[in-house]
């Protein structure tokens, strides 16, 4: 778990503090997805991310450490099938936090905190673009090189043969 923020807690003690996080992040593996306080949705994302980044790890000091915080085996077993196995072309920001309207009972603001689903392509895009538009630097010249000199001596040869 991460080191705690210094100064007040979100809860009373730090120990539900960290009891509050395990539940929440039992939550959202659980569901994909939980409303909750903004405030409590940042100091979540740090957690949550740390334990899908040893889920991916996948061996047995990995698991023991998850279940450390999250005691629901069938979620850890989820963690570490599915949410590892979608994750692992991501290199981290495995979770968005979208801020909503404040909260009806006593306006706190409000944010989902949810995990990212969707297939890392972007890298792969980029690369593949820059590698395009350098290659297609590096034959532009080559390409007008050759044809210049090959104008110069088609002018050469064309007064050439009219002098004949």
């Amino acid at each position: 778990m991460p080191t705690p923020k210094k100064g007040p807690r979100l809860a009373s003690s730090p120990a539900h503090e960290r009891l509050m996080l395990a539940n929440m992040a039992t939550s959202l593996f659980q569901n994909g997805r939980i409303t909750t306080t903004l405030p409590k949705a940042k100091r979540l994302r740090p957690l949550a991310e740390r334990l899908i980044t040893l889920a991916k790890r996948g061996d047995l000091h990995s698991r023991r450490r998850v279940m450390r915080v999250i005691r629901n085996k069938s979620v850890v077993h989820v963690l570490f099938t599915q949410i590892a196995e979608q994750m692992e072309q991501r290199e981290g920001g495995y979770t968005r936090i979208v801020k909503i309207a404040p909260r009806v009972g006593d306006a706190a603001p409000a944010a989902i905190i949810e995990l990212v689903t969707e297939p890392v392509a972007k890298k792969a895009v980029v690369k593949e673009a820059e590698a395009a538009t350098k290659v297609a630097e590096t034959e532009a010249p080559v390409a007008e090189a050759t044809e210049a000199p090959a104008e110069e001596t088609a002018a050469a040869e064309a007064p050439a043969e009219n002098a004949e």
